[in-house]
């Protein structure tokens, strides 16, 4: 038995990676067995929020390699 693991880290892992996978509403509600979307709706949030991070993150990425094209005038 694992000390401080729980089946519902599991479960809550498994939903996550689910919803940044991709999953909707209704998909993550049938894997939960819910008939709200209140618990569904928390695991897409953190899909977003993960969302807003790469993007933040592309976007730095691409202005950095603007700013590397102007300084070495290659323009390309």
């Amino acid at each position: 038995m694992l000390s401080g693991f729980h089946f519902h880290d599991l479960r809550h892992t498994g939903n996550t990676l689910a919803a940044q996978s991709g999953a909707t509403l209704r998909d993550l509600m049938t894997r939960m067995g819910h008939a709200s979307t209140r618990a569904a709706l928390i695991y897409q949030h953190t899909a977003m929020e993960r969302d807003r991070a790469i993007a933040d993150a592309l976007g730095k990425l691409a202005e950095e390699a603007l700013k590397d094209q102007d300084q070495d005038g290659s323009g390309t």
